[in-house]
């Protein structure tokens, strides 16, 4: 074996240190590559003149629509049956009982929102016709049937306190009108909630209509508008309970299939009104740590077929998604690089509303108009 000359040597200790370095520089660019940008500081959507004229149609092409409809109802006998105008004569449209009560909703934002409305009258004379003392009468009747105390529970019943708190926030003679007629049904629900919560021992984290979270939230809204003490310490509670120990929720595992809501964000949206700031700090740092990265991002829900049912409830995802991250960035500024995603949520679904099969139609407006007003929540 012939020894290594001296030259030789120094020829290697050169290379390897080219070459060690040559790779530590390769690493740092790699690295340097795989910092994303951060989301540029961006405001909120905000709902527009042209846009309540355009949203405004939905509900008032659908909330005295009878049919298509799905009744949602347990029957006790034959004597239960009847035509769904016959059983909910104020909330028969929309194809379903909740989509009819926040297509309501939707009419009543916007003609608060815009006293000018381009189809201002159209909207009064329906939301008169449907919402009167008589036609809520029977609505309270229908739940009184003892195989229907549960009906629409928890997601109609909230939507139908939202309502009711936009009633009673809007400064109109009409609105105090139909406040007073839904009062009694206002009531009943605020009750049912009341009874139902202590029941619940453990929280349904689902995407779709039973999700406890949403349905807290805006209970919690009207609770809070309204100061019943008693249903807001309620929901207080139970939100506690159900959710403070919470940790690294599994958002990657979202969405599925036929989500229109987040498990995750919906669980944001009730715990950032329930705790104070410094508990919600803690709180969200271990539940979504993430959310604090400037350049935080996640995929807006991609709608294959609108004119399925199911799936197009991908849409009304990414609305629920907007509406709870700009709740979020409009309560705490450090999230402020969130309406960045949430208007990209918003922008993906927004354009496939109008003309849109009825299948989303008859319910994604109200998405809509509630995403794009939350930055004034």
């Amino acid at each position: 074996m012939r020894p290594i000359s001296f030259l030789a040597i120094v020829f290697l200790v050169v290379c390897c240190k080219n070459e060690t370095a040559s790779e530590e520089k390769n690493s740092e660019e790699e690295v340097a590559n795989s910092v994303e940008t951060p989301n540029p500081i961006e405001k909120p959507l905000k709902l527009t003149f042209d846009q309540a004229n355009t949203l405004a149609n939905l509900p008032l092409e659908c909330v005295q629509v009878e049919y298509p409809n799905k009744l949602n109802q347990t029957l006790g006998g034959k004597e239960n049956l009847g035509e769904p105008k016959e059983l909910h004569p104020a909330f028969y449209g929309c194809f379903d009982w909740h989509s009819s009560v926040h297509g309501h909703w939707s009419l009543v934002k916007l003609l608060k929102k815009f006293p000018k409305l381009e189809k201002r009258e159209e909207a009064i004379v329906k939301l008169k016709e449907n919402i009167s003392k008589e036609n809520i009468e029977k609505e309270i009747e229908y739940f009184g049937d003892k195989h229907n105390k549960s009906y629409e529970r928890t997601y109609g019943w909230a939507w139908l306190l939202k309502l009711a708190e936009e009633l009673h926030t809007w400064d109109d003679p009409v609105a105090r009108e139909l406040e007073v007629n839904l009062q009694p049904l206002t009531d009943l629900i605020a009750q049912k909630f009341i009874d139902f919560l202590p029941k619940l021992r453990y929280p349904i984290r689902v995407g779709e209509h039973t999700n406890t979270a949403f349905g807290l939230s805006f209970a919690w809204d009207y609770a809070n508008t309204m100061s019943n003490l008693k249903l807001k310490e309620s929901i207080e509670n139970k939100a506690r309970e159900f959710y403070s120990n919470d940790e690294g929720c599994p958002i990657t595992w979202e969405p599925s299939g036929y989500d229109f809501l987040s498990p995750c964000f919906e669980e944001i949206d009730i715990m950032r009104r329930v705790l104070d700031q410094k508990e919600f700090e803690q709180w969200i740092s271990d539940f979504m740590p993430q959310l604090k990265a400037k350049n935080f991002n996640i995929e807006v829900g991609e709608v294959s077929d609108r004119n399925d049912g199911k799936l197009v409830h991908l849409d009304g995802l990414n609305f629920s998604r907007a509406w709870v991250l700009y709740g979020l960035a409009k309560q705490y500024k450090e999230y402020e690089h969130l309406f960045y995603v949430a208007n990209r949520h918003v922008n993906y679904s927004l354009p496939n509303l109008v003309g849109d099969a009825y299948e989303g139609g008859h319910w994604l407006g109200s998405f809509a108009i509630y995403a794009l007003d939350a930055n004034t929540q």
